[in-house]
């Protein structure tokens, strides 16, 4: 990094357009060293195009963008050497195994064969390919294949990695790695930019996060921040067996001040600024011709902040989890 420069990241009034289509409009973030900023928004937010211009693979209408303090439109190829991306879909070579994979990306990046060879048989060690190393990458699972891609992302220690939708598409162990990998690199120092359409997984992993819909940033903070206001929030979840019809608004109307939602899947969310109790609720749903599977007390979570902040319901965000395969 340069030195005295404090932010890894630093981007101004950032816009593009394809189009009629807005894709990104005047963004505007700064991510610091060392942090693991999150991006979170639904398919088609603009997560991607963001990506792909702080990464030069796409030139912007607007905005600026310094990486370690250095601009990036007057010198594109100087902060080329500090920045690894590992992109939504994987860009290694099918034909080749995993150790030639690796070797291959080391030697773009001018690193000599010995140390090159060093670097791959670690890196294949680190992230449990080392048994796969000689097998060709076209006949990795999908969650191999996501490992050697970042591997690949970061075989010239980047102290900067860009990574798109990691876990889109993976299996819930396989996902479970990848997260796994993600938080050991942070815990090394590495400043992380994570695009993710998973709630939870951003939750689980970022330091801050930034909420991106229609290609606005809609809020930028802390997880903590943005939990704070819903700390004298209180949520009880019941499972239904087979909801009544308008049960939500009978629950509504014999508890009044509280929210009541009820989910395609049966089950019934009431939210209150007090607590509620679980005997009186269950007895009313039961008195109601609701069959009462399951009722609890949650912890207010980001799901419930991105709904409040974006307006985006957060079963959208589910269907979109449930298309791609992916699990949390």
């Amino acid at each position: 990094m340069c030195a005295g420069t404090s932010n890894a990241i630093a981007v101004s009034g950032l816009s593009k357009r394809f189009g009629a289509v807005e894709a990104l409009v005047e963004a505007s973030f700064t991510i610091r060293r060392g942090e693991l900023f999150g991006f979170l928004g639904p398919n088609g937010a603009g997560k991607t195009t963001t990506i792909n211009i702080l990464t030069g693979l796409a030139r912007p209408d607007a905005g600026e963008i310094r990486v370690a303090g250095i601009d990036c439109a007057r010198d594109p190829k100087a902060a080329q050497h500090l920045v690894g991306v590992v992109p939504d879909e994987s860009n290694l070579y099918p034909e080749l195994s995993g150790f030639e994979n690796l070797c291959f990306a080391a030697a773009l990046y001018g690193i000599r064969k010995r140390e090159r060879e060093e670097r791959v048989r670690g890196l294949l060690e680190r992230f449990d390919l080392a048994q796969a190393a000689g097998r060709r990458f076209g006949s990795y699972s999908r969650g191999m294949k996501r490992r050697l891609t970042i591997a690949a992302g970061i075989i010239h220690r980047p102290e900067i990695l860009f990574l798109d939708e990691p876990t889109t598409g993976i299996d819930v162990t396989g996902a479970r790695a990848i997260r796994s990998l993600i938080a050991e690199l942070h815990r090394g120092g590495t400043t992380i930019f994570l695009t993710t359409h998973y709630i939870e997984e951003a939750e689980r992993l970022c330091d801050r996060i930034a909420f991106i819909a229609a290609g606005r940033i809609m809020r930028i903070d802390s997880l903590a921040n943005l939990l704070q206001p819903l700390q004298d929030r209180h949520v009880m979840q019941v499972v239904l067996a087979e909801p009544a019809p308008r049960i939500d608004e009978r629950v509504a109307a014999a508890f009044p001040g509280c929210i009541c939602r009820l989910e395609p899947d049966g089950l019934l969310r009431i939210e209150a600024q007090g607590p509620i109790g679980a005997g009186p609720l269950v007895r009313l749903l039961e008195r109601e011709g609701a069959e009462v599977l399951e009722a609890r007390r949650v912890r207010p979570s980001l799901e419930d902040v991105f709904v409040d902040i974006t307006g985006i319901e957060a079963e959208t965000m589910r269907r979109e989890k449930e298309k791609a395969g992916g699990a949390a």
